[in-house]
């Protein structure tokens, strides 16, 4: 029968299908053809007579007037009738039509199955059948297979979405050449600044037995353990705990039996540990506790680790290694790209790889990174090329992209050192070049002239020279470095025509010679430090300033930092400054030594009453082009690699000892304290690395501490003092009684900064009645109001921590206004209200350095020649420059108040806060805090008292000087005589010296002295003493006689006339007590002891005179 059908239509040459789907079509569905008939038009006039009709049988898909192949139009044989058996409607034809496509494309795919899966199986390797799910291994023989069939190249990128809201990205390519994976990771979608940003949490990297394909998965976001299925990691690491139990017992030769194994510390690395990790380890337990121990390493630390060992040959084949990478806190996907980069620039080609998560607490987590590596075909390796290859995979953390971009895709022999340290010299330049040309030595040109292959033999001849110089092991002497330092200056003025190009490298050889100390050889720093003699930053432009005792510089990723300070022992804070666009970066990049320079030497002046000198760090990061939370990454990692670099240069260790070519021979210690984007979590950090890495006081190296420390932001202990002196300047200034008169206050820094918001709170509590605040200004906006801005809700602000743009408009006078930072006329407002808004004085509590300077400060004066605010009380640093005090008191009569002087009372409180830390212990500290505080302030409140009565007083008495220039005059004199009483101190007895303690004693508040003096030889550094005695007898004697007095006497005498005065000073003590109990009338002794106390002691020492 079919074969009489197959007849008939072969004879009315009907097309009905391409050959490939066959004939298997000849069922009748319901007693109907499944071929349809189409009639002509004239059948339907008189469908019911039989008819002479035209027939074609049309295919869905194919174009009717021509055959299967595009030919000739095979027309229908008109002569035979329609048979019984074939199909009336088109709707049959296109669903028999349907079914044999799938039918034989179905076949199709089973062949191609067939084919497939065998060599799947075969060339596979093993680990991926344990490690990948059915599921995935299903869709990937399908994609493969489709591939294979279509003829395609292996070129697949295969995205799942996980019911929990973890992602898969599955990349295949054809081969398995050299650096495959390098460029998948180079692929993968980099989505760190995305609100949705999941982080890359494993990695799977198999290669094909027979190099066909490489099939690579990669999983982002982090499993959901609250859905249905609660893993239990203890029962599924069962093998685990029992192969540990064995090797604790002996029982196992390939390791040796450690703490880590014991089972409650393996229990609880278990429940730390993904179930993912876990399962993929469960039988391969050796490996799972190497890895314990590799990640116990980092762990509570930002480090890394590595261990190499031969693979087995059943592995990776004769020579292949695996690479074990344990990196604490890293971007999984920046630490896998990083050791893909570093393996393929050794010549090892990654086979095989996993990436697996850990938690590490709250130090964060831990990446584990596990990788075969074959040597590429030809290429040697030695024990040298894993020692290099380990160092630089401990170093690919922290390296700056500029530094990794010379190194791995321009210059690939320099090495990873060489390479930072021309990255790191290029930042070193920038600002002290750009002050002799900021357009030829602006950032970019200088990177582009010292990187450039016309010069690059230079930069590696310098870069050679740094190295040889603080090798450890063989150091250059002194003559051999002289020597390749004239060789190499005699070079550059012979071959470098270009002139730009001579002063870099010359200034690049004085950096080498200026260095002193470098971290360059420490096994696991974080960046790169040069301690360096301050004459290398000095310019014809900085001719007559005070050179700084100390600089550190340190180039890191992304951040570059200066330590500034002016004494040996030396005490500031650090502050991050984060440019928002590239253009303000390479500013802030030409000025930030500068900055750093201003803010410790004004640290250094304010510091007159303790015994640190003024230091400052300021720490520039680049957060261009990464988004916020990426950002606060970099600034959290900035801080942690600067501070750490800080430990490697001044503690003393057998570590820095034996890596540390120290050839300024001193110990150095210094402190540190919060500023701008400092957070508690980077206090925290940073006192518990200084225990760590040995530091002597390592509670005292931080201060403000959050539980231990003293608050400066919560006790508003800088705004205290800066108070006192608006309350000494309102009296004396404009013969304002601010607990009685009502004044005016305008104000930048907003209500949740620390001085402005502190300072809000005591104009309130101390002045309720009498003070108006009738503008604040700060990043958000400006919010005005003539008849003061509401009180309450000011402290709401202040009390949320919010900006002045959240201020509630209804709450408004008549007069008042908000303006928001959000419009070109916002921001207008904003930036000119310290200008034009009128107050009876003006408190800058925040703001940029230099944002009143020479070019601007006219638009302070009116054009009557009335300044806006007759008194300014600076609570923030630097807000105006010299030049710019100068003439606004020549020109209007502005008075100020300086910030060396008005905000002393926060490096007061960090000074008692480290004696406390090393007088006390924490437990100790904690029991006695509030006392402690309080009379921390009192004594704050009271030295800015002595200060600002000091201040006024010779302003009125000298008349030479403006109240800036008198208030460094008082620091000038204080720090000279700290200075000199300190050199002489030396020459003085252990007998005298002990007796001068007393002077220590009274300095400190009366409960840290009640409760910790008695050890304060063996818990306090004796050059810490030294200082601490000689500040305060400087102080005690300013504040006391003035600074005429002390100016009066000669620099070789004042050690001995200061301590002369001690003695006549307790004379004068006793003679009070007689005129106490004597007979004279009581306002008699009023008048006699009121003039032994305020010139006994000097008329006594005048007589020895």
């Amino acid at each position: 029968m079919l074969q009489s059908r197959l007849a008939s239509l072969a004879r009315r040459r009907v097309v009905a299908a391409p050959a490939t789907l066959g004939w298997r079509f000849a069922s009748v569905l319901n007693d109907k053809p499944l071929c349809t008939r189409f009639l002509s038009n004239d059948s339907k006039s008189n469908s019911h007579q039989p008819q002479h009709r035209q027939e074609h049988v049309v295919i869905p898909g194919m174009r009717s007037d021509l055959s299967s192949l595009g030919g000739d139009a095979i027309m229908p044989n008109r002569q035979h009738p329609v048979a019984p058996w074939q199909a009336e409607h088109n709707i049959d034809v296109q669903r028999v039509t349907r079914k044999a496509i799938v039918y034989e494309l179905a076949q199709q795919s089973t062949r191609s199955l067939e084919e497939v899966v065998p060599w799947f199986l075969d060339n596979m390797p093993s680990a991926y059948f344990r490690q990948v799910h059915e599921q995935y291994r299903n869709q990937h023989l399908k994609s493969i297979t489709a591939v294979k069939e279509a003829g395609m190249d292996m070129y697949l990128n295969l995205k799942t979405q996980l019911p929990d809201g973890r992602q898969v990205l599955t990349f295949i390519r054809p081969g398995t050449a050299a650096g495959t994976l390098l460029r998948m990771v180079e692929e993968l979608p980099w989505k760190h600044n995305d609100a949705d940003y999941l982080p890359l949490t494993r990695i799977l990297v198999f290669s094909a037995k027979d190099e066909s394909m490489s099939l690579n998965m990669f999983v982002y976001g982090v499993k959901n353990m609250a859905l249905p299925g609660h893993f239990d990691e203890l029962e599924a690491g069962r093998n685990i705990l029992d192969y540990a139990a064995a090797v604790q017992r002996g029982d196992v030769s390939e390791l040796e039996p450690n703490p880590l194994y014991e089972p409650e510390p393996m229990k609880e690395f278990l429940q730390r540990c993904t179930e993912n990790y876990i399962r993929a380890l469960a039988n391969e337990p050796r490996r799972f506790l190497t890895q314990r121990a590799l990640i116990e390493q980092v762990s509570g630390t930002e480090g890394t680790r590595v261990y190499i060992e031969p693979a087995e040959s059943e592995d990776g084949g004769e020579g292949s290694y695996w690479v074990d990478v344990a990196v604490a806190n890293s971007l999984p996907q920046v630490a896998l790209e990083n050791v893909c980069r570093l393996l393929f620039h050794h010549h090892f080609d990654v086979t095989r790889s996993r990436l697996d998560i850990v938690n590490d607490g709250d130090n964060g987590t831990v990446t584990i990174l596990r990788m075969l590596a074959a040597p590429v075909s030809g290429k040697e390796i030695t024990v040298d090329t894993f020692e290099m290859l380990q160092r630089e995979l401990k170093r690919a953390k922290w390296l700056d992209p500029l530094t990794m971009e010379l190194f791995f895709d321009k210059y690939k022999h320099l090495g990873v050192a060489r390479a930072e340290i021309i990255t790191a010299f290029g930042s070193l330049l920038h600002p002290i070049m750009a002050k002799e040309n900021a357009m030829a030595f602006s950032k970019a040109n200088i990177l582009a002239t010292i990187c450039s292959e016309r010069f690059m033999p230079y930069s590696e001849a310098v870069a050679d020279l740094f190295v040889d110089r603080f090798n450890p092991n063989n150091p250059l002497s002194d003559a051999d470095f002289k020597l390749r330092c004239n060789e190499i200056i005699q070079l550059i003025k012979s071959d470098v025509e270009d002139t730009v190009a001579t002063e870099l490298f010359l200034k690049m050889v004085a950096i080498v010679t200026h260095t002193l100390k470098t971290n360059l050889y420490m096994p696991d720093r974080y960046a790169l430090g040069l301690r360096l003699d301050p004459r290398v930053m000095e310019t014809p432009a900085d001719k007559g300033r005070e050179l700084p005792f100390g600089i550190v510089f340190v180039h890191g990723r992304r951040f570059n930092g200066y330590h500034v300070r002016f004494r040996d022992i030396a005490r500031g804070g650090l502050r991050l400054v984060t440019p928002p666009t590239p253009e303000q970066y390479s500013l802030e990049s030409a000025r930030q030594y500068d900055e750093c320079y201003g803010l410790a030497f004004a640290q250094q002046l304010k510091n007159k009453d303790i015994p640190e000198g003024g230091s400052k760090a300021v720490c520039l990061v680049d957060p261009t082009g990464i988004g916020s939370s990426a950002k606060q990454f970099v600034m959290r990692k900035s801080v942690k690699a600067f501070t750490d670099t800080i430990l490697d240069l001044i503690v003393l260790t057998d570590e820095t000892k034996e890596n540390i070519i120290d050839l300024y021979g001193k110990k150095e210690v210094l402190y540190l304290g919060p500023d701008e984007q400092i957070i508690p979590d980077d206090i925290n950090w940073i006192i518990k690395r200084a225990g760590y890495r040995g530091y002597d006081t390592p509670n005292a190296f931080m201060s403000s501490k959050p539980r231990a420390g003293i608050n400066h932001k919560e006790f508003g202990v800088t705004s205290e003092g800066v108070n006192v002196y608006l309350d000494v300047a309102l009296r004396q200034v404009l013969g304002i009684d601010p607990k009685k008169d009502t004044f005016t206050i305008k104000m930048t820094g907003g209500p949740d900064g620390d001085v402005a918001g502190n300072e809000l709170k005591i104009l309130f509590r101390e002045y309720n009645e009498t003070a108006k605040v009738v503008g604040i200004a700060d990043a958000s906006g400006c919010c005005e109001d003539p008849a003061g801005l509401d009180q309450e809700e000011l402290l709401r602000l202040v009390t949320d921590g919010l900006a002045i743009g959240y201020f509630n408009p209804a709450k408004l006078g008549i007069d008042g206004v908000l303006h928001k930072a959000d419009n070109p006329e916002g921001i207008k407002a904003r930036n000119s209200m310290h200008n034009r808004l009128k107050a009876d004085a003006f408190m800058p509590c925040g703001g940029r350095p230099n944002t009143i300077d020479i070019t601007n400060y006219r638009n302070f004066i009116a054009e009557e020649g009335v300044p806006s605010s007759p008194l300014i009380v600076e609570g923030a640093n630097l807000f105006i420059t010299k030049e710019a005090r100068k003439a606004l008191f020549e020109e209007a009569g502005v008075a100020i108040i300086k910030d060396s002087s008005a905000n002393k009372g926060g490096v007061i409180t960090s000074s008692y806060e480290i004696c406390a830390a090393m007088l006390l212990d924490e437990d100790v500290f904690l029991e006695n805090k509030t006392q402690i505080v309080s009379e921390v302030l009192e004594k704050l409140r009271g030295a800015a008292h002595l200060e600002a009565t000091l201040l006024f007083r010779e302003f009125e008495v000298l008349g030479t000087y403006s109240l800036p220039e008198m208030s460094q005059v008082i620091s000038d004199t204080i720090n000279a005589a700290t200075d000199a009483l300190a050199v002489a101190l030396d020459t003085l007895s252990e007998q005298d010296r002990q007796s001068l303690l007393p002077l220590f004693r009274s300095h400190l508040p009366k409960t840290v002295a009640d409760l910790g003096f008695d050890n304060v030889s063996e818990r306090v550094p004796e050059q810490y003493i030294k200082n601490a005695i000689a500040s305060s007898l400087a102080s005690k004697l300013v504040y006391k006689e003035g600074t005429l007095f002390i100016s009066s006497l000669p620099k070789a005498q004042l050690a001995m006339m200061a301590l002369k005065y001690l003695e006549k000073e307790q004379e004068v003590m006793k003679l009070l007590e007689v005129v106490q109990q004597s007979d004279l009338a009581e306002t008699d002794k009023v008048k006699v002891v009121t003039l032994l106390d305020l010139g006994g002691a000097r008329t006594a020492l005048s007589a020895l005179q």
